[in-house]
């Protein structure tokens, strides 16, 4: 499926394994993982990944998985098998962790019955044996020892050699206290030799005590004698010892064959433990590299969002660096990209991150991009990356590029990718040229997939006229003279082979001579891209501008929206309140007037009874009258008065009662009105003209504030600036004119590439208080500067 072999590896797909290998928590585990393949079932793939991401989710945001003891149970399990054979101590405590945790995690996934469907089918239909556990245990201690009470002949056996050892102990102290009073025993206390507790006594003193000479000091001044006593009681332990471990081993004999007729089960637990150690390695890897599961697709297609190569992910979060990401589609309308641009630009990245994560999610693992990126499944992946020479083949580097490309003409199909990095290369430029275009021809006929990172001229014309090739460029800033790493579909790259050699300082007369002998129709190739990848960063900034834009617009609408239904909601609480209390005033009114006629009936329509009662009727309707909020009169001026207001008169607004200072008198009969900082316009016959002493009075009132236009500049200028700060700018100032009532604005843009001034007048268009603009004269600025007329 991978040609040639060593593909995978120049991807980076070794080191991919290595990472996760590292994960690992078992020996089993770390195997399966040297085991990753790419896969070309579909359903498989889809059921590895969602395994994986199943277990991410865990790690995230669910209890920890008790998976703390993870031995490798299929040795042990197979030592069992083997009849007459037997498990050790240590052999038995490993089986009995790794149970442990076996039912632990079934039990776990049964508590979450449903919700990791894809992980339950990796221990489905597998039992808890308990009766296996309850065996050990009455066998093995917690610390991975025999019980001393496994057997009555064990316990008893344990009990003999406690009480022997005890005795024998406290016999050779006896001993050694008297040599020592009788001086026969050499500096230092009893030690052990041979496995037996021994005395240092003097070489010339050796024969005064009976017993058994073990050893001697280097000098041969000390020789180390169990005494004849204790030595018949350390034999007496030795045979006890001897006795109990046949016992140990008959216990053992006897565990191993009950544990026997669980060896398939056994097998079962193991390959759980180590497909769950497994995933577990490969979910861990994922969060570290901020990997999503991506949209599996029947056809042979990759869509990327915002995809970044893993181990450059890796690397950058050590140096606390950012990753740009990669944006890519490969479809059957687009099935090979031609990715051209400068050196050092990202064209191999690109290229290398698109065949890495093609690799990866065939393999069961999750990638760095968005969770909305698509990938198909191919069924071959053919690679050419970097020099494959071989001196034992006889391959030049060239050689070994044309050998690979007859091997991918012969054999790619639709369900191929193809990664070819710097393809043409290795040869002169002149035929180099042609027979990778002949390559890429004869490929694109077979409707192969993939990617092509090039510097040949004659490939991105080929492919700007070629359906089913598509090209793409990484871009460049030629102004700071650096790499931007962003792939940009649709228009090939330049070298920048001039620019580049500027900035490291070759000599300007080598560049002539340079420019000189390339041929005129390649230099204004060349001078159009740069120009090109020029406006795509402008493109590309003035995008980004208007998406940020577009966000705060959206954010403004949700919280305007969200503003209107409190309000509405406001209302009707407020209106079915007043509803309620109305009613009940009725109520009471209608109790009342009931109450008041039947009164005056009792005292028989008696004057002055009659207009006391009436007069507490009239008492209660006034309760419920809504008051009117006093306004002091309006001061109507009469004559020359009433129509002579001017800029600094003070008045009074009739609706409101407030007083401001006329600032402006516009044409259509309104005041524009300054209300301490705030600015409104009304009309002439809604306000009426302050008199001398109201005037100062108001003038007081207003003191801190500077209730005029006079810090307002209609002229506005942008120049120079980027576009989103030049809109910014330009709506605070229009917003201002528009509150003051100025008619018009002044606009200073420049005039450079148009760019500007076109963003600002379709803003223009879009300014609701905006009724036309237009150019300044040309004597005084033309189209470099726009004048907006406000309504």
């Amino acid at each position: 499926m991978i040609y040639p072999q060593n593909a995978s590896d120049k991807l980076g797909f070794a080191e991919i394994k290595l990472y996760i290998k590292q994960k690992c928590l078992s020996e089993p585990g770390r195997e399966m993982v040297d085991k990753i393949q790419p896969q070309v079932k579909l359903e498989q793939i889809d059921r590895f990944l969602r395994q994986t991401n199943e277990f991410k989710d865990i790690l995230e945001n669910d209890a920890p998985l008790p998976v703390d003891h993870l031995y490798p149970i299929r040795p042990l399990a197979e030592k069992a098998r083997v009849e007459g054979a037997f498990l050790a101590e240590e052999e038995f405590y490993r089986v009995l962790l790794s149970l442990r945790t076996v039912y632990a995690v079934i039990r776990y996934f049964n508590e979450r019955e449903g919700l990791y469907p894809n992980l339950e089918i990796l221990f489905e239909h597998l039992p808890i044996e308990n009766k296996i556990v309850k065996d050990i245990e009455v066998v093995i201690d917690e610390r991975g020892k025999m019980k001393n009470n496994a057997s009555r002949l064990l316990l008893d056996l344990s009990q003999q050699i406690l009480k022997a050892e005890q005795e024998a102990h406290k016999r050779i102290d006896i001993i050694f206290k008297q040599a020592q009073n009788s001086g026969w025993t050499a500096d230092g206390n009893l030690t052990i030799r041979d496995g037996r507790l021994v005395i240092p006594i003097l070489a010339e003193n050796k024969r005064k005590l009976k017993g058994l000479i073990h050893d001697e000091s280097a000098t041969g001044q000390t020789a180390f004698i169990e005494p004849e006593e204790v030595f018949h009681l350390n034999n007496k332990i030795r045979d006890l010892e001897f006795e109990r471990r046949r016992e140990v081993i008959r216990i053992l004999v006897e565990l191993t064959t009950m544990l026997r007729p669980h060896i398939p089960l056994l097998l079962s637990y193991h390959s759980l433990l180590s497909k769950l150690d497994f995933v577990r390695a490969k979910a861990l890897f994922a969060i570290d590299v901020e990997a999503e599961m991506p949209e599996l697709s029947k056809e042979a297609e990759i869509s990327l969002h915002n995809a970044r190569h893993p181990l450059l992910f890796l690397h950058s979060k050590k140096e606390q660096h950012t990753v740009v990401p990669l944006n890519i589609n490969i479809n059957a309308d687009e099935r090979v990209i031609v990715v051209s641009g400068p050196n050092a630009g990202g064209k191999s990245v690109c290229m290398k991150t698109v065949g890495l994560l093609q690799l990866m999610v065939q393999s069961g693992l999750l990638i760095p991009a968005e969770a909305t990126s698509k990938v198909g499944v191919f069924k071959q992946i053919f690679a050419d990356i970097g020099d494959d020479q071989s001196i034992e083949s006889d391959l030049s580097t060239y050689s070994a590029h044309l050998s690979k490309m007859k091997y991918f003409t012969e054999f790619a199909n639709a369900r191929t990718l193809i990664l070819i990095d710097e393809f043409g290369t290795g040869t002169d430029p002149l035929f180099g040229g042609p027979m990778a275009e002949a390559v890429l021809e004869t490929l694109n006929k077979k409707h192969v997939r993939g990617v092509v990172t090039t510097h040949y001229s004659n490939l991105k014309v080929f492919a700007s006229h070629t359906e089913g090739l598509e090209n793409a460029s990484m871009l460049f800033d030629n102004e700071a003279m650096r790499p931007m790493y962003i792939l940009q579909v649709g228009k090939p790259g330049s070298s920048y082979a001039f620019e580049i050699a500027h900035k490291i300082g070759l000599r300007k007369d080598i560049l002539e001579l340079a420019k000189q002998k390339i041929g005129t129709q390649q230099k204004k190739v060349d001078t159009l891209l740069v120009d090109l990848e020029r406006d795509k960063k402008e493109v590309l900034d003035t995008k980004v501008a208007i998406g940020k834009r577009e966000r705060e617009l959206i954010s403004l609408k949700a919280e305007y929206e969200e503003l209107q239904t409190y309000l509405d909601e406001n209302k009707k609480q407020i209106l079915r309140k007043a509803k309620d209390e109305a009613q009940q005033i009725l109520k009471d009114a209608n109790k009342l007037v009931e109450n008041t006629i039947a009164d005056i009936k009792s005292v028989k329509a008696d004057k002055e009874k009659t207009k006391e009662i009436r007069g507490k009727l009239t008492q209660a309707a006034d309760a419920h009258r809504v008051k009117p909020i006093k306004q002091a009169a309006p001061i109507v001026a009469t004559g020359a008065e009433e129509l002579v207001i001017e800029v600094g008169d003070w008045v009074r607004i009739i609706d409101s009662g407030n007083e401001a200072e006329v600032i402006e008198v516009a044409k259509n009969n309104n005041l524009i009105l300054a209300l301490g900082d705030l600015r409104t316009v009304v009309k002439r016959a809604k306000v009426v003209k302050l008199r001398s002493k109201e005037k100062s009075k108001a003038i007081k009132k207003s003191s801190g504030h500077t209730p005029s236009g006079a810090d307002f500049s209609p002229e506005v200028d942008v120049r120079g600036m980027r576009t989103e700060d030049a809109l910014q700018k330009l709506e605070a100032i229009l917003d201002r004119a528009v509150m003051i009532g100025y008619p018009n604005l002044k606009i200073v843009h420049g005039k450079g590439d148009g760019i500007l001034r076109k963003f600002i007048r379709e803003y223009l268009r879009k300014y609701s208080h905006v009724s036309r603009f237009e150019d300044e004269h040309a004597d005084r600025g033309g189209d470099g500067i726009t004048y907006a007329y406000i309504d």
